[in-house]
C-alpha cells in the first residue's frame, strides 16, 4: 500500500542547512572467480591485472570529481569489490597517497579494505596495513568445506582459519563476513559457523542470508535451500549466539563489540553521503538544494578509458523529490535502533510532516514504534522489512 507524499516533496527539491559526511568508496572489479551468487560488478581476472593503468585511472575519477566535494572533510574509505586484496600493498599506497593528497582525510579516518581467504599473504597484508588501511573485512562465508564447494568460493576451510590468524596479527580492527540458509545447509552447521568465528573475538561480523539475486548463476540454476522456516530458526540462533557473546546486533545484517560499529556503513545507513570512484561505482552527494547520484562505467576497460580522457561517470542526475523520503528509510530502517526524528530533516532536507502519513500507516501496521525524538523498527517491522520499505514507496502518479 502505497501512502501520498505530502505536496511539499513534489512541489520542490530538499534544502540543506550543512552537509553530511563524507565518505569515499573504491572499487577493485577482479576476482578470482566469479561466485555463483555474486551480482556485483566484479570480472574474473584472466592474466595479470592493469594494476598500474586502473591505479592511473582511479586517480584521474578522483580528480575529475574533486570540485563536487571539495573542501569537504572524508571521515572513512571503503576498498570493495570484486577481491580488492588481489592488489599489491604498493598499489593500495599509492592510492591512499593520492586520496591524502587531494581530500582532507579526518585523522582517525577508518579505512577498510574487503579481503577473500584464498588471496591471502602474510607480508602483502603487512603492506596494507603500513599503507594506512586499518581494517580488514574477510569473505570468510563458512567454515565447512562443503558449503563453501556449493558457494563456488576458491578457498577451503584451512585456508579460511589461515586467514583470520594473519588479519588478527596485523590488524586489531576486523569483520569477518557469514552467511546461513546455504544450500545443503542445517540449523546446526549454521550454528556452529557463528561458534567458530566468535572463537577469533572479531570485533566486527556481518551475517547474511544467502539471496539468489537476478543475473546470477545460482539464478539461473537454483540450488536446493533451507525453506523459509529453517532459514528463520538459523537467524534466530545465530542473533541468540551472538548476543551471548556479548555482541550487538545494531543493523539487520551487522554485529559489532562495544565502540566497533563499521562507521563506513552506518553513514550509508543514516544517508551520509559517499563519492564513488572506480569501474561501476556508485555516488550519492548532497548539495544546499539537491541530491545528485552518479554511476561509473561498469567495464573495467571502458572505465580506464574513459576515466583517463577525463569521463568517468556514465550517469550523472539529481534525485527526485518524491524519491527521497523512500531512499532515506531504505537505509535507516535497516538500523535496528532506528533514527533520531531530528536527523530525517537534516539528511533528506525536508520537514518530518513530508512522510506523516506513511509513518502513521507504518504505526497502524505494527512496523514501527516512535516518540518526538526516535522512530525505529519493531521485531515485526525488522522481520518483515519489505514490507515496510514498501509504504514509503513514491505514488507513481507523482513522479
Amino acid at each position: 500500500m502505497n501512502v501520498q507524499l505530502q505536496s511539499h516533496a513534489l512541489g520542490r527539491g530538499p534544502r540543506f542547512a550543512s552537509l553530511p559526511p563524507l565518505s569515499l568508496y573504491i572499487h577493485v572489479p577482479w576476482c578470482v572467480r566469479k561466485c555463483p551468487y555474486c551480482d556485483f560488478n566484479s570480472h574474473e581476472a584472466r592474466g595479470e591485472l592493469p594494476e598500474q593503468s586502473y591505479v592511473k585511472a582511479l586517480i584521474a575519477d578522483l580528480d575529475q570529481a574533486l570540485p563536487l566535494v571539495w573542501g569537504r572533510r572524508v571521515y572513512t574509505i571503503f576498498f570493495g569489490g570484486g577481491t580488492p586484496s588481489l592488489m599489491s600493498a604498493a598499489a593500495i599506497d599509492e592510492i591512499l597517497s593520492a586520496v591524502r593528497a587531494r581530500v582532507p582525510l579526518a585523522s582517525d579516518a577508518e579505512i577498510t579494505l574487503e579481503a577473500n581467504p584464498g588471496t591471502f599473504e602474510a607480508e602483502k597484508f603487512a603492506g596494507y596495513r603500513a599503507a594506512g588501511v586499518n581494517r580488514l573485512s574477510i569473505g570468510i562465508q563458512s567454515f565447512d568445506a562443503r558449503h563453501l564447494k556449493a558457494l563456488g568460493r576458491i578457498h577451503d576451510a584451512d585456508q579460511a582459519h589461515r586467514a583470520v590468524g594473519i588479519a588478527r596479527e596485523h590488524f586489531d580492527n576486523f569483520n569477518l563476513d557469514l552467511m546461513y540458509a546455504l544450500p545443503g545447509q542445517t540449523p546446526a552447521q549454521a550454528r556452529s559457523d557463528i561458534e567458530t568465528a566468535l572463537a577469533y573475538e572479531p570485533p566486527h561480523l556481518s551475517v547474511y542470508h544467502l539471496t539468489i539475486e537476478p543475473n546470477t548463476y545460482f539464478h539461473r540454476y537454483p540450488p536446493s535451500v533451507p525453506d523459509d522456516d529453517t532459514a528463520a530458526e538459523m537467524q534466530d540462533s545465530v542473533a541468540d549466539v551472538l548476543k551471548g557473546g556479548g555482541y550487538d546486533h545494531y543493523e539487520t545484517s551487522a554485529y559489532a563489540r562495544p565502540g566497533r560499529r563499521s562507521r563506513h556503513n552506518l553513514n550509508y545507513w543514516t544517508f551520509g553521503d559517499y563519492l564513488g570512484i572506480g569501474a561501476g561505482a556508485h555516488s550519492k552527494l548532497s548539495f544546499a538544494d539537491r541530491i545528485v547520484r552518479q554511476a561509473r562505467y561498469r567495464q573495467p576497460r571502458e572505465y580506464m578509458e574513459r576515466a583517463l580522457e577525463g569521463a568517468a561517470a556514465q550517469t550523472d542526475a539529481p534525485v527526485a523529490a518524491a524519491e527521497i523520503p523512500f531512499e532515506f528509510m531504505m537505509n535507516a530502517l535497516r538500523l535496528n535502533d532506528g533514527f533520531a526524528v531530528a536527523l530525517f530533516e537534516e539528511r533528506a532536507g525536508m520537514p518530518l510532516t513530508t512522510v506523516l502519513p506513511m509513518l502513521d500507516e507504518a504505526e497502524r501496521r505494527g512496523f514501527i514504534v516512535r516518540d518526538h525524538q526516535r522512530i525505529a523498527p519493531t521485531d515485526l517491522g525488522r522481520r518483515f522489512l519489505n514490507d515496510l520499505l514498501q509504504i514509503f514507496l513514491p505514488d507513481p502518479a507523482h513522479p
